[in-house]
């Protein structure tokens, strides 16, 4: 063998090398460009649209979770916010995963064996029987709608549909898919859907209703149930021979679920509390869900009993109630007109918070401070007679007199020359800042100072405001702010004084025995009504242990009715609206330690019958009792130089017939002899009322705080 012929097989075998290499490096190159542009591609479609795909319509719920109000979309399109775990019927999520995709917790949003499937089936019988689509894949063809179908768009939906597995979980992508999903003109989501449709949330879906729901969002606008409702039901139909087909449900529910109409018209999505919601939204903006305190079923309830109460009444007439829980304040339900939609009513204004003129509803402190002050006894008796106060003359609301009748009675019967006087001795300014201080703001005339006329509507209030006053009634003298708006933020809210335990209980005990209305039971609530002047308002107010309840009547421009009345047309509402809470009036607290119980013969001499200023008439010289020591509305510090408190606080007296009786706040604490002072235990820091009754009679009180 000669060197030429060794040589000449590996030579020729270099040609081949050099080919396959250049073969190689050219499919590299090309491999590199292609993916080089793929990444390039996938990089200018830039990052997700989470953000605008979590836009919802702004939702108002109330403290159970349940749908108040809804508001469109800026672009008029309804979209809920939805959590599949506790918003949506597990038949639905069984048939959606069979129908759709029944692997979609173990892909990551490409389903390769459904692609083949589809593909296949489309191949063997010449028509799509099952797409390939994952929920991801459709969940990204709803982020970045595109009207044409090819395959570049099916190629965008996976690229996207790995991104979105990769940025959210599962349940998050579910939602999304659920909140998104159309079903025919303006409606996404199933909960709009479920909604408009069917008139509940998608919590409990018939078989009918999931199969339905399941088919729509293939074809929205062709399968549209009130433009298209029999190919709604032909859709629906084929859902449900597909999961029959697949094992998923008998052939006997599929064919009862067939005889199911669907429904052929949509209805409105739910507008409760519309006042609430409308100023929860302006609140608290760009905050998709809102809860409320309000209870749905009360609230629906009594928006009912209003609308049809004020129909009742007459035209241009309003109705205002507000349901509030008397231990946290919370507000249960808030009805600001009978419709919000009637402009005759002026149904968009909210009478719960509109400043009217409240007749004789605030009365109940008036007592209330009198009792306080222990000048006077629900058993005493007082006149009901003529009199002037300077140029005021009050006169009852039927124009007569009673004559002397228990504090109890003129109370009950909303006498107003008893309560005109007691104003005279508690006095108006001190009741002015008391409510004020308890969270009731009175808006007076301008440049004019609390008087005697407060007494009897002379001033302006709100009815949220009453309710939290006579909340603090049923409280036994404390109130607390109202809440509407529930937050991860809240606040404590401190009790703020309204008046003593002891005469707050006296209050509610005297208003439990107000002659109800016709035909309402008695002894169930403590209710007081009033009435202002020229028929503008009626009100009435009323608690039990559980809640406060406040109603009123009248017509929002302040036009006179005439004949309203709070007895005729506020109180009958005040009792339904107990009725339809749905629970029996819970009993009002036992007294506190401290109260009197007595008839008047019972009761200290002083108490018996109410004298005011200057009607004592004194004989042989004697003067009537003073307190000289502590003097009234003082401060006393009860600690001592090295941080102990001291255990007796004297007080001294002038004047008055021996032997005295010392009372602190309403219990007898022994008698004052000739030295005319006597020590007293305080019973702890706070106000503490000290009286001192002489033995004709004549008495003497002052309020002071130990702190």
């Amino acid at each position: 063998m000669n060197a030429t012929e060794t040589i000449a097989p590996a030579a020729l075998r270099q040609p081949r090398w050099r080919r396959i290499k250049w073969a190689a490096a050219v499919l590299t190159a090309v491999g590199l460009i292609a993916t080089g542009a793929l990444v390039l591609w996938v990089v200018s479609l830039g990052p997700l649209p989470l953000q605008q795909a979590r836009q919802v319509s702004p939702t108002v719920v109330d403290r159970n979770g349940k749908l108040l109000r809804a508001y469109a979309m800026d672009d008029g399109r309804w979209r809920l916010p939805v959590d599949a775990r506790t918003n949506v019927d597990p038949t639905y999520l069984k048939l959606l995963f069979a129908y759709e995709d029944k692997r979609f917790y173990s892909h990551d949003g490409v389903d390769p064996l459904a692609l083949a499937r589809a593909a296949t089936q489309l191949v063997t019988r010449g028509h799509i029987v099952s797409g390939g689509s994952t929920i991801t894949m459709q969940l990204a063809r709803l982020m970045e709608p595109r009207h044409e179908r090819s395959l570049s768009a099916k190629l965008h939906q996976m690229v996207r549909a790995v991104e979105i597995e990769r940025q959210l979980t599962k349940d998050q992508i579910l939602n999304l898919y659920l909140a998104l999903a159309p079903y025919g003109g303006n409606l996404e989501g199933i909960r709009s859907a479920s909604i408009a449709y069917f008139g509940k949330e998608p919590k409990r879906l018939s078989l009918a209703e999931s199969a339905l729901l399941v088919a729509l969002p293939q074809s929205p606008e062709n399968r549209r149930l009130d433009r298209h409702p029999d190919a709604a039901r032909v859709a629906r139909d084929r859902v449900l021979d597909r999961m029959v087909e697949d094992g998923t449900i008998s052939k006997e529910d599929a064919a009862s679920a067939k005889a199911v109409a669907v429904p052929r018209m949509r209805k409105s999505i739910p507008i409760l509390a519309p006042h609430s919601a409308d100023r929860a939204v302006e609140t608290f903006k760009d905050v998709p869900v809102i809860s409320l305190t309000l209870d749905f079923r009360l609230q629906k309830n009594l928006e009912a009993l209003a609308h049809d109460r004020a129909v009742s009444l007459g035209p241009n007439i309003s109705v205002g109630i507000i349901a509030v829980d008397n231990e946290s304040g919370d507000v249960l339900a808030r009805v600001g007109s009978p419709d919000y939609f009637d402009d005759s009513r002026a149904g968009q204004v909210d009478m719960t918070r509109a400043v009217r003129s409240p007749g004789s509803t605030l009365k109940p402190f008036i007592y209330g401070l009198a009792f306080e002050d222990g000048f006077v006894h629900p058993e005493s008796l007082i006149d009901d007679r003529p009199i002037r106060f300077g140029d005021y003359a009050p006169r009852d609301f039927d124009m007569t007199f009673q004559g002397t009748v228990p504090v109890r009675k003129a109370l009950q019967l909303s006498l107003n020359v008893p309560a005109v006087a007691l104003l005279d001795r508690v006095g108006a300014s001190r009741l002015s800042s008391r409510l004020k201080q308890a969270g009731g703001n009175l808006v007076l005339p301008k440049e004019e100072v609390p008087g005697l006329a407060m007494g009897l509507g002379g001033v302006g209030v709100t009815l949220q405001d009453l309710v939290q006053l006579y909340a603090g009634i049923a409280r036994l003298g404390t109130t607390r702010p109202l809440r509407e708006f529930i937050e991860a933020s809240d606040a404590p809210r401190d009790p703020q004084r309204l008046m003593d335990p002891v005469a707050a209980w006296q209050v509610g005990n005297v208003l439990m025995g107000t002659p109800p209305p016709e035909n309402a039971p008695q002894h169930r609530i403590a209710f007081k009504t009033g009435t202002s002047y020229g028929y503008r308002d009626a009100w009435s107010i009323g608690f039990d242990g559980r809640m406060t309840i406040g109603v009123w009547v009248g017509r929002p421009d302040g036009a006179p009715v005439p004949g309203l009345a709070g007895r005729t047309a506020a109180a009958p509402i005040l009792f339904d609206s107990f009725a339809r809470t749905g629970k029996l009036p819970a009993p009002l607290p036992r007294p506190p330690k401290g109260v009197l119980i007595a008839s008047n013969a019972g009761l200290p001499l002083p108490l018996r019958r109410y004298r005011p200023f200057g009607e004592l008439v004194r004989t042989g010289g004697d003067q009537a009792p003073h307190i000289q020591f502590p003097l009234n509305g003082s401060r006393i510090d009860a600690s001592g130089s090295e941080g102990t408190r001291f255990s007796a606080m004297p007080v001294k007296v002038t004047g008055g017939v021996l032997p005295m009786t010392m009372m602190v706040n309403g219990v007898t604490a022994g008698e004052i002899g000739s030295r005319r002072q006597r020590l007293i235990d305080p019973p702890g820091p706070g106000f503490v009322r000290l009286t001192v009754i002489d033995a004709a009679g004549a008495a003497d009180t002052v309020v002071v705080r130990i702190q």
